[in-house]
């Protein structure tokens, strides 16, 4: 058994998966590797992930398989995975090799203990592209640092600082109990798979180091801005997928309901303000109805996202309206750092 699984997806990821799974490689044996080509095509990503295969047996595996989509290939990964926990690294990001070592220490310190951790939690670096200044998602302000937690010792989440797939790793049985299965060929599935495990974490431990390097800023990536209005349907689909997830009868912890509220509140901003900026009648009109599924669906969810701070500020009525909409979400966009 390794001490931690590594999943990476790769899709036509030819031109930057080895710089990705050479940052891994300083594990050793404690870690397996594994390189997930989802049907890849356009050029030889198969060939390396089993090039990789061949140098390094027992640390790197290739899962070869049909085109499912990232969330498809998280869970081959998943299913794959023999490691006690179980991390996810896109193809074109990398981790930095001091925090790696930290982190393979703390989570060898928690398995030869006698206490449970369900999620370790740190730091990740936006690499943009061509900014100078990196931005640095860090949690000193949410998470007692070096502790094992439970909710109740969670402090305050501010507005745009919450848990992201590059932050996360989880124990992998856990996330087994929890039946996690992303959706096939759906884009922003990271969204699912740092909300729908949550009220199955019962243990999480801040490492305050910043280990994960997400690159951002090519124009194809599916986080660039013009890409995700090209997709709202997407992302529509995926905010209605966490809306049924959450569930406030079965989740216990009031900071728990509070932060989980808090992420929806994220995603339904960013459904209406990709709707906003599109400009067009047809996508408004998806906006107005997925306000109204949630007000059908969940009508004190509704009341609490429709009259928040984030949703008065997308539900501006006019023309004016949606120009302070738009204002308000460049000046967000600024401060974090994000697309």
């Amino acid at each position: 058994m390794k001490l931690l699984s590594i999943a990476i997806p790769c899709y036509n990821s030819a031109a930057y998966m080895r710089n990705c799974i050479e940052s891994l490689l300083p594990g050793g044996d404690e870690v397996e590797i594994l390189i997930v080509d989802d049907g890849s095509t356009k050029d030889n990503t198969a060939e390396i992930a089993d090039e990789y295969e061949a140098r390094y047996p027992g640390i790197c595996r290739a899962i070869h398989q049909e085109n499912g989509g990232h969330g498809e290939a998280v869970n081959a990964g998943l299913r794959a995975a023999t490691g006690i926990y179980f991390k996810v690294v896109d193809s074109d990001d990398w981790v930095n090799g001091e925090a790696y070592q930290e982190v393979l220490k703390t989570l060898r310190r928690f398995v030869l203990g006698n206490e449970t951790l369900d999620m370790l939690v740190t730091n990740f670096v936006y690499e943009k592209q061509g900014a100078k200044h990196k931005r640095v998602m860090q949690y000193r302000t949410a998470l007692p640092k070096r502790e094992l937690i439970d909710w109740s010792k969670v402090k305050v989440f501010m507005l745009g600082q919450y848990i992201l797939m590059h932050s996360v790793i989880y124990r992998t049985e856990m996330l087994r109990e929890c039946g996690l299965e992303l959706p096939k060929h759906t884009f922003y599935v990271d969204n699912i798979f740092v909300f729908q495990p949550l009220p199955y974490v019962k243990t999480l431990y801040y490492l305050d180091v910043n280990f994960y390097r997400y690159f951002i800023g090519r124009s194809d990536q599916s986080v660039n801005e013009q890409v995700m209005i090209g997709r709202i349907d997407q992302q529509i689909r995926v905010t209605k997928l966490m809306l049924g997830y959450y569930n406030e009868s079965k989740i216990a912890n009031h900071k728990l309901r509070h932060y989980m509220v808090r992420y929806l509140e994220i995603m339904m901003t960013i459904s209406s303000i990709l709707a906003i900026k599109s400009g067009s009648e047809e996508n408004m009109e998806k906006k107005k109805e997925l306000w109204q599924y949630v007000r059908k669906q969940n009508l004190p969810l509704y009341l609490r996202l429709r009259w928040g701070f984030l949703g008065q500020g997308m539900n501006l009525p006019g023309k004016s309206g949606r120009t302070v909409s738009i204002a308000g979400y460049k000046i967000s966009q600024k401060f974090f750092g994000f697309n």
